[in-house]
């Protein structure tokens, strides 16, 4: 690490000292700038990685917001379009809503960094990721990360930080730190991994069906790079970092917490082993009340206090009957699956669907397919312009039996993505498949690792429509309880333990291997040995459920919904596309109207048509064969008398072509009179019997005609 110190002006009388700090990174320059920009802020840092800038923000309140049970810490990533040379699309020439990358860089940032702030801080804390310059090969996501890390580190904000980040590929057999665009194009594998310098905090990831050995690898050795990441901030907040500002932290009542335990402590052993989630959680809210009205006379004004040490209480009395006696609040062992069913054609007019139920929690999945041009197509810093295989996922707030908005959350972008991510290793390619597909998961009743029965109603429903997959996806989410120095691995998570557990690790793929991973935890990290017992468990886990799925469906449908849209493939001669366009467009606008086709036609002369029935794709794509055709000595044609003239007829030929029947090829018998065998408008069948030099077309009447002399 290299320093370089300066000075800046920044308005007035005011003078900041800049300090600049450099490392490399996979062999590219990583600089930081402190106290160049934001100096306003708690921290500050512009961060740049080759040609990449990013300047990140962090700014906390110096009081804590009143009334809340949760830390509130909130992340933006603001994608500037300016950043790779581009004016936004539409009407509307500035950025608006975050786009979907966005927010999901937006939870990448959060992910790691919130188990990281002191418990009890209540705090508001903003990290801002503002994206100023893109150099494709140095991607902006981990850059803000690592600098949320940083702006964090040297404010006077409390934070048990740093945590590092950084971007893992698998290309031929190898992996590679921070891969180029080229060496993406190659790679197995988009491994995001963030930690300390001491354990692994979270893991996204989408993969070409790698095992676990190799993905476990790829974390590992992700979190050597991270560990240099890590100690280059820290040499960094050591040499200009604030002290930390005192917040305050709710005094404790040790006297009233025992009686409160004494009066909990047996009751709630008992409720949280009723198995029946309704019944148990009645059960708890009663208990509750009654805390609340025991302890209204000598208390008074405590009943939030109550809540607080309610929840408390319940979170350790579960944990501990985990790790102590491998029993869970629904009675399974810690690798039990819940009971599984599944169906598919529920709906009679969508083009596929498909129900995945596992315990309470289930996921309705929805397949649409469309032309290639329905492909949605993205406006943002990344190369890519359009995405033709989309995943949707809604969490209605019916599913949880709660009244709500029901929106489009950060979390639902975030599972959508995951579910997306999962699939698409098995989805089909353009050429095999030429349709966009679009599968929204409803999520109608939940409790718990809903994400991944929507990845397992996702691949029925794509098997229900007849799309010709790879093979059938299902995902597993897993959980950590570590409780009075014991550790228990569960799978299968249910919403009461993802609440009040100490990890979230869902893993989704194919009976061969993983296809996406995402990971986020509460405790301090894990090391390679837990991933590795979390993976392997995951991997038996995924088994049975794919063979859960595979009793009712293991292979893609022989036929497709007769509501689906049919597709129609023709290669032209890229000189002809002008002719199937025609001037202004009209050529192709007449044949979509007259047919209720979509045409999508590509540089190389590649034509798809498709068509909502087969009659008017068949009809559509004769037309265009026709406007394509050149004509050839042999070839038939029925058309209209165009011009009559002395020695013969011009018969249509289509699209602008005209043949010349002369009047001896009219008839096998002598014509004294072409309008004796032909008058304009008479449709006839002719056949090209010459083309000369000039391209002048010469047909035959009689040549299809029985000889009658």
């Amino acid at each position: 690490m290299s320093q370089v110190t300066g000075c800046q002006a920044l308005g007035g009388d005011m003078i900041k000292e800049v300090k600049i700090f450099e490392t490399t990174i996979a062999g590219r320059p990583f600089k930081v700038e402190i106290g160049k920009v934001a100096n306003l802020a708690n921290g500050s840092a512009l961060i740049s990685y080759g040609e990449t800038v990013v300047l990140v923000t962090a700014v906390a309140s110096r009081k804590p917001k009143l009334g809340i049970d949760f830390f509130p810490l909130t992340v933006e990533f603001e994608e500037k379009l300016y950043s790779v040379g581009k004016i936004p699309g539409g009407f509307i020439k500035r950025e608006g809503r975050p786009s979907e990358r966005a927010v999901l860089t937006s939870r990448l940032i959060d992910r790691p960094i919130r188990p990281l702030f002191p418990k009890g801080m209540k705090n508001e804390v903003q990290v801002v990721a503002t994206v100023l310059s893109v150099d494709q090969d140095c991607t902006p996501d981990t850059i803000a990360m690592n600098g949320a890390s940083l702006a964090l580190g040297i404010s006077d904000i409390p934070f048990n930080g740093p945590a590092g980040a950084v971007t893992v590929g698998y290309v031929n057999g190898q992996y590679v730190l921070n891969p180029t665009i080229a060496e993406k194009e190659l790679s197995q594998l988009n491994l995001v991994v963030a930690g300390t310098d001491e354990a692994v905090v979270m893991v996204e990831a989408g993969a070409d069906i790698l095992p676990e050995d190799v993905m476990l690898g790829a974390i590992m050795f992700g979190h050597e790079a991270i560990k240099e990441i890590c100690a280059f901030i820290n040499g960094i907040i050591a040499e200009i970092g604030k002290t930390k500002f005192e917040f305050a932290v709710p005094e404790v009542d040790e006297a009233f917490q025992a009686e409160i335990n004494d009066f909990l402590k047996e009751k709630m052993n008992q409720l949280v082993r009723i198995t029946d989630k309704h019944d148990r959680n009645a059960s708890l809210e009663d208990l509750e009340e009654e805390l609340i009205a025991h302890f209204s006379e000598s208390h008074p004004d405590s009943a939030e206090y109550l809540k607080g040490q309610f929840k408390a209480i319940e979170k350790t009395t579960m944990r501990r009957m985990i790790v102590n006696e491998s029993l869970r609040p629904d009675g399974r062992t810690p690798s039990q699956i819940r009971p599984i069913s599944c169906d598919v054609s529920l709906l009679p007019r969508t083009h596929g669907s498909g129900l995945f139920t596992r315990g309470l929690t289930q996921a309705l999945s929805i397949t649409t397919l469309g032309a290639l041009g329905e492909s949605q197509r993205i406006d943002g810093l990344d190369l890519e312009e359009t995405k033709r295989y989309m995943h949707h996922y809604n969490f209605p707030p019916y599913s949880v039996g709660e009244v709500g908005m029901n929106r489009v959350n950060r979390r639902a972008v975030g599972h959508g993505a995951l579910g997306e991510r999962a699939l698409l290793p098995v989805i089909p390619s353009e050429q095999d498949f030429p349709y966009t597909i679009r599968v929204v998961s409803e999520v109608v009743t939940c409790n718990g690792s809903s994400s991944q029965a929507s990845i397992c109603g996702s691949t029925l429903s794509l098997l229900d429509a007849g799309v010709p997959i790879k093979d059938s996806v299902a995902g597993i989410a897993m959980g950590l309880i570590q409780e009075d120095g014991k550790i228990e691995i569960l799978s299968d998570i249910q919403g009461m333990e993802d609440a009040l557990g100490d990890m979230d690790f869902k893993v989704a793929g194919t009976k061969n291997g993983i296809t996406a991973l995402q990971m986020d935890i509460k405790v301090d990290g894990l090391n390679k040995e837990l991933l590795e017992t979390a993976m392997e468990q995951a991997r038996i886990g995924r088994l049975h459920i794919l063979g859960k799925m595979n009793e009712v469906m293991s292979a893609p449908r022989s036929e497709m919904s007769q509501y689906a849209p049919r597709v129609f493939q023709i290669k032209i001669n890229p000189d002809k596309i002008r002719d199937v366009i025609g001037p202004g467009g009209k050529v192709i606008t007449r044949i979509t109207s007259a047919y209720n086709v979509k045409i999508d036609i590509s540089d190389d002369g590649s034509v798809l048509i498709t068509a909502n029935d087969g009659i008017g794709g068949e009809k559509a794509l004769a037309e265009i064969q026709g406007i394509v055709k050149v004509p050839e000595v042999g070839q038939v044609y029925t058309g209209k008398i165009t011009r009559i003239l002395k020695f013969g007829a011009f018969v249509e030929l289509g699209h602008g072509k005209e043949g010349l029947c002369h009047i001896s090829q009219l008839d096998h018998k002598r014509v004294a009179k072409v309008e004796d065998v032909v008058n304009i408008g008479d449709e006839v069948t002719v056949k090209i019997i010459e083309i000369d030099d000039q391209g002048r077309i010469n047909v035959s009447r009689k040549v299809l005609l029985e000889d009658n002399k």
